[in-house]
């Protein structure tokens, strides 16, 4: 709704703020007043009540400005080839890969130098893990942060991104980054006035002076990590007081009810588009506002948060994507890319964790119908938003889909959970995978699991028998569920490491500041002599390497891989083999996933289901020409094979 008072009031403070908005600045002030009733409406939907609420709003007005105003102009310039494009972000030409910068090359000032390997497999965007200040001793990889505009000085200085940054935009690759929102590390400057007794910084986070309050909020919250920060709360002895810490004792919450908060949290968002960042990964937005008597995690109010973020990004630094790194059931993540009038304008980006989980729940039973159960929900992502589609990442694997979802399948819920914890530490009789449970809770029976992509599909386990079939097998498995994937729909994210098949690092355990997380045995510490090796013919470096670099092109050469909505699932006529069909301006690709460790067979039927039916098919992957069979005749996909068959409509 129009509102003439705003619109004056953003007039002048454009007008003093000295842009021209007539002129050069016409775009971004045409943005800024076609959001500005939304805006003014999200911001007091969360601080009228606030007694600082109405003036740090102009706070917030004249901090856009500053910030557009500080945009270097070859980012001004990229935001506007970017707009052009429209969601640039849904392109099947971007492909990425998330690392850790010490583990993978030492720093940012070597960074540049390894590029080309990832340019040479098809990746583009480089997402790098926490690189800013945290301390050595409790920084959860990177995720406790006491300084937001520092790099950590082993990774580097800010010189050094700047440098790695405008490397990247030549080369036309994109940079994540991430920043935690949700809270800051205990020797933040924040949390270190706090800790003194100052009230003002207090207030930035969830302080109590006894347990009524504590013991009230963790009646109904869960504990995250119950093994090694068991509860929600920290006492704090220099203050006397509780703290929340809903994470680590090191990690203290930020209080959002207090606009001070969002506008600080806000200012450094705009540091870090500043900086040329392409998508911001905002870690645990799902926990970034608390109520008693709720479990303090996807309550209405962190949405709106994320929404006004993402209104304030767009109007000042519109090249900027938003990733909601929300690892939550279904129903609810959906909830991160906007709902009613705020469809696919809240985040840009979500992990399509549920998928992950389903892939390896069914590589464990070879059953794909607990995965087939879970898509109903999983389709309803609207258009112009995407997933990060990926088979392994920094964190641990939790099984977060519902029991009802398993019931579906036919399963029993608590035993088929047990099976795969089983499964993936190779308790299980027959299981090749080697991987550990991740923050198991006796109580409850949940557990999250932690090993590599190569480990957890027995590479391993395989390489330590010296069996060249179970090597290829393992190979066959990495592979597989690498292909569904990149192929299923949205921006597919390769974890390092995984592009050449590394197994489990053990040197976790001897690490002081690592010890208690084993989810440091699938961040691996690289060997470039290892990595050499995939330019070795017949090693299993090149093999893995070079599917994956296939895969990638596969999807780069054909647009229908862009995330458009143009994906469904074919009828399950095999319960072991996982298939859907991707369509677009004519052109049909089938994908089809044999999750079982037999050949496995499937109705030429499957192709006849969506329109003309081929004759012939082309599998991209193997190279072969498939003449299509009769209804009672079947194609044979060997086991963990997968295929990519083209079939053009005939017009």
């Amino acid at each position: 709704m129009y509102r003439h008072t705003l619109h004056e009031h953003l007039n002048d403070l454009c007008t003093r703020g000295g842009l021209s908005i007539a002129g050069p600045d016409n775009g971004f002030y045409a943005r800024f007043l076609a959001n500005s009733s939304d805006l003014e409406d999200l911001y007091l939907e969360l601080y009228s009540g606030h007694p600082e609420g109405r003036r740090l709003f102009e706070d917030l007005m004249e901090m856009i400005i500053d910030a557009y105003r500080s945009r270097p102009s070859e980012m001004r310039s990229r935001d506007s080839w970017k707009e052009k494009k429209g969601n640039w972000f849904l392109s099947n030409q971007l492909a990425g890969m998330s690392l850790y910068v010490d583990r993978y090359c030492g720093s940012l000032h070597e960074l540049p130098g390894k590029l080309d390997h990832l340019e040479d497999l098809g990746i583009n965007l480089l997402h790098l893990m926490p690189i800013f200040e945290s301390p050595e001793e409790a920084s959860d990889g990177g995720y406790a942060v006491s300084d937001f505009r520092k790099v950590n000085l082993r990774f580097g200085s800010v010189d050094d991104l700047k440098n790695l940054q405008a490397i990247l935009q030549q080369k036309d690759m994109y940079l994540m980054l991430d920043i935690v929102l949700n809270h800051t590390s205990d020797r933040h400057d924040w949390a270190k006035r706090a800790r003194k007794g100052e009230s003002y910084y207090q207030d930035h986070y969830y302080f109590f002076p006894d347990r009524n309050v504590p013991d009230a909020f963790d009646a109904t919250m869960p504990e995250i990590f119950p093994e090694s920060s068991p509860g929600n709360f920290t006492w704090i002895p220099e203050c006397e007081q509780w703290v929340m810490t809903v994470f680590h004792n090191y990690q203290w919450d930020l209080n959002y009810r207090n606009p001070a908060v969002f506008i600080g949290m806000l200012d450094n968002i705009f540091y870090y588009a500043n900086l040329g960042v392409d998508v911001l990964r905002i870690d645990a937005p799902a926990f970034l506002w608390k109520q008693l008597g709720t479990t303090c995690q996807n309550l209405p109010e962190a949405h709106s948060i994320l929404r006004l973020i993402k209104l304030c990004t767009s109007i000042a630094t519109p090249g900027m994507a938003l990733l909601g790194e929300a690892i939550v059931a279904p129903q609810e993540i959906m909830k991160y890319f906007g709902t009613g009038t705020y469809t696919a304008r809240e985040c840009d980006f979500a992990y399509n964790a549920t998928q992950m989980a389903l892939q390896w729940d069914a590589l464990a039973s070879g059953d794909t119908r607990i995965m087939l159960a879970a898509q109903h929900e999983l389709m309803q992502k609207p258009f112009g938003t995407s997933w990060i589609t990926y088979t392994r990442c920094h964190d641990d694997i939790g099984l977060g889909y519902s029991d009802q979802t398993i019931a579906q399948a036919g399963f029993d819920p608590r035993e088929h959970r047990l099976f795969l914890q089983r499964y993936f530490t190779g308790v299980q009789e027959g299981s090749p995978a080697m991987g550990a449970l991740f923050s198991a809770n006796p109580r409850t029976g949940d557990a999250r699991i932690s090993g590599s992509l190569a480990s957890l599909c027995g590479l391993e386990q395989a390489i330590s028998s010296g069996q060249a079939r179970a090597i290829d097998t393992a190979i066959a498995r990495i592979l597989m569920m690498q292909a569904h994937s990149i192929f299923i729909g949205g921006m597919p994210m390769l974890f390092y490491g995984d592009e050449l098949g590394y197994v489990n690092d053990y040197s976790w355990k001897d690490d002081p500041s690592k010890h208690y997380d084993n989810r440091w045995m699938h961040r691996p510490l690289i060997d470039w002599e290892k990595n050499a090796r995939v330019h070795q013919a017949d090693t299993i470096e090149a093999r893995i390497y070079s599917a994956n670099r296939k895969m990638l092109s596969i999807r780069r050469d054909h647009e229908l891989f862009a995330d458009l909505k143009n994906m469904s699932w074919l009828t399950p006529h095999n319960i072991h083999v996982a298939g859907f069909l991707r369509q677009w301006n004519g052109k049909k690709i089938y994908c089809l996933f044999n999750y079982s460790a037999t050949d496995k067979f499937i109705t030429w039927y499957i192709f006849k289901e969506h329109g003309p039916a081929a004759v012939r098919l082309h599998d991209h992957w193997t190279g072969r020409d498939l003449l299509v069979g009769r209804d009672d005749e079947y194609l044979v996909i060997p086991p963990y094979g997968f295929m990519i068959l083209d079939h053009k409509v005939e017009k």
